[in-house]
């Protein structure tokens, strides 16, 4: 074999090996300097695709040749790493839920999903059937428009961490659906087919269901009993590498699995996910597979961005834009009233809505099968794969036009809660506090327990709700608002407690409040001894900074730890704290009251105790 022949023979390899260094690139460098310009990685990944494919500049080569070292030619190669991308998400999914999870989500799946794809579909084919479109190719192209896309929208929501809020559930159980449903309507390709007859194409849809089925009760009958001892014996090697090789092989195997029964390899995935997530080694599994699954959906969407055919939409932009903009107000529209219909809150619905308005990675996969079997033209099919390759570019800008719409209803929403739920004018607490974060909810925890009443004041909505679902005094406002303050009986109490956690509304909640009330206790959180001072320059009775706070709290435990009789250790800590204290109202000048006067002020007992007590004398 000669250099040429040896050449011809390598050269399906290197222009692989090429494909992937070009997408390499772009992870390393394209996808930096956009972010650099606040774009989001997922459309970095689209528009480097659309710009360096075969339908962007790969597609000057012939006139440019030097375009080849910086291009892609075909997208075969990138599009089998681009499948494992979603495959590596889909068993991640599967890892965050559980069966149990899964069963209490099956009203949302098979209810709002299925009447999600039903409606969209039935609605998109009967416009497609006034447009003339016959019956087969309207049915195939309607149900594939009306699919979602599992890989950017679960990517987007995993990667904000909001795959576990109500809106998250709701979003991925419809895409849950959606991906039950390509299986069905691969098979419907097939029935549809012009040369196929009804009996064998029945006969073809039984066997494919028969075999579907059979694979996933292997995948889980097998998995339920070998996955667990599998990844102990494995875990007991202490071998980094042989628990990565054990991670892969469940994934890609299960996902080769249901891909070999028809199904496709990323419910496979996710059906692993599923039974490792009842598993000890289920947070190792998910950094293990988090870095392939990174890299490779970029691959994913890179691919996704090639479809992109900037030609047809300069040809036909009417038609093109169109068909995207009509199909998301569409979906967006049925998923909206679907979900109010189902008690979802109108913040919840933004965002979900707009997340399931564009179309999906499956209609590809449906159009080209339509194409091979003639359901489909080929004109018609690629048409279909522009838009929906156009749809999906929309997906993170829609994400954060979602955000942003779903922030201000939540806002004013609990703006209005706030109007009506404030605490009447005659409330009096003995303390105030204000911020329910960690450190405030954690302080409102210890007053409940010593029994002394107080109201707390939070700006995050969502912090509120959750903390009014519980029963906690926790009220929607403004801390720098005196009006506010008025009504949270800031006129009868004894202390305002702030656990703000930024130094500059600290500072302005404290002036705010000693200019109007001189007397009262205010105690305030400190970032560390500089800004203590600073506070009481401003007037605060006493200030606890964070790192000072930390040390004397890891000092007492390292003493205690030693052996060390605990009650000298706790009265040495304390003598500490006091001389801490001293010395920084001392540097900043201030006549703060002294830790006791403090204690006794917040210690007495209040102007109905008193009451009561002279009744029982």
């Amino acid at each position: 074999m000669d250099a040429a022949d040896l050449a011809t023979q390598h050269a399906p390899q290197a222009v692989v090996y090429h494909d992937a260094l070009v997408v390499l690139v772009t992870a390393a460098l394209i996808v930096p300097l956009l972010q650099r310009l606040n774009i989001n990685t997922i459309l970095g990944f689209l528009l480097a695709g659309a710009v360096l494919g075969p339908k962007g500049l790969g597609g000057f080569t012939a006139e440019a040749p030097w375009l080849n070292w910086i291009t892609v030619s075909n997208d075969e190669g990138l599009g089998l790493l681009g499948e494992l991308g979603v495959v590596f998400l889909l068993f991640l999914v599967g890892l965050e839920l559980s069966f149990k999870r899964l069963v209490t989500m099956r009203r949302l799946v098979f209810g709002l999903g299925g009447l999600q794809v039903l409606i969209s579909a039935t609605i998109i084919g009967a416009v497609l059937l006034v447009l003339k479109f016959d019956a087969a190719s309207a049915v195939i192209i309607a149900l594939s428009l009306a699919l979602s896309s599992t890989a950017i929208v679960v990517e987007i929501l995993s990667g904000q961490q909001r795959l576990a809020t109500t809106s998250g559930r709701a979003t991925f159980s419809v895409l849950l659906l959606q991906d039950l449903a390509v299986v069905p309507l691969l098979l419907l390709v097939t029935i549809l087919a012009p040369a196929q007859g009804n009996a064998s194409a029945m006969s073809a849809m039984f066997q494919t269901f028969g075999q579907a089925t059979v694979a996933i009760g292997l995948i889980v009958s097998i998995g339920s009993l070998v996955l667990r001892p599998l990844f102990r014996l494995v875990a007991s090697s202490d071998n980094a590498e042989l628990f990565i090789a054990a991670t892969l092989l469940v994934a890609v195997g299960s996902g080769l699995a249901t891909a070999a029964a028809g199904l496709s390899m990323a419910l496979g995935a996710f059906i692993a996910g599923l039974l490792l997530a009842e598993t000890e080694f289920r947070r190792a599994i998910e950094a293990t597979v988090d870095p392939f699954k990174g890299l490779l959906l970029g691959v994913f969407f890179f691919v996704v961005g090639m479809s992109l055919d900037f030609g047809k939409l300069i040809d036909d932009p009417v038609t093109i834009l169109g068909a995207v903009l009509g199909i998301i107000v569409l979906k967006t529209v049925v998923v909206a009233g679907l979900m109010r219909v189902a008690g979802f809150s109108w913040r919840h619905v933004t965002e979900s809505s707009l997340l399931l308005g564009p179309c999906g990675e499956f209609a590809f996969i449906v159009a080209s099968l339509a194409i091979f079997y003639g359901v489909l033209s080929p004109e018609v099919g690629a048409n279909v794969k522009v838009i929906a390759a156009f749809s999906m570019a929309l997906i993170p800008v829609l994400d954060s036009v979602a955000r942003l719409l779903s922030g201000r209803l939540s806002r004013e929403a609990y703006k209005q809660m706030a109007i009506a739920d404030l605490p009447e004018a005659a409330t009096q607490p003995r303390a105030i506090v204000i911020g329910y974060g960690r450190v405030g909810s954690l302080v409102s925890e210890m007053l409940n327990a010593h029994q002394v009443s107080h109201v707390v004041t939070e700006y995050d909505a969502d912090i509120v709700l959750r903390a009014r679902t519980r029963g906690e005094p926790v009220y929607y406002g403004d801390a720098k608002s005196m009006a506010l303050l008025g009504r949270l009986g800031i006129a009868h109490a004894d202390a305002v407690i702030i656990t703000l956690q930024t130094p500059s509304e600290i500072d302005h909640v404290v002036a705010t409040v000693r200019e109007k009330q001189p007397d009262i206790v205010i105690i305030a959180r400190a970032r560390d001894a500089e800004h203590a001072r600073h506070l009481y320059q401003l007037g605060v009775s006493d200030a606890v900074p964070e790192t000072i706070e930390a040390s004397l709290q890891l000092s007492e435990a390292a003493l205690v730890g030693l052996d060390v009789p605990t009650g000298p250790v706790i009265a040495s800590i304390h003598d500490k704290r006091d001389q801490y204290r001293e010395a920084l109202q001392g540097a900043a000048g201030a006549m703060g009251r002294s830790s006791r006067a403090i204690r006794a002020k917040l210690q007495k007992p209040s102007s109905d105790d008193e009451v009561s007590a002279g009744t029982e004398k």
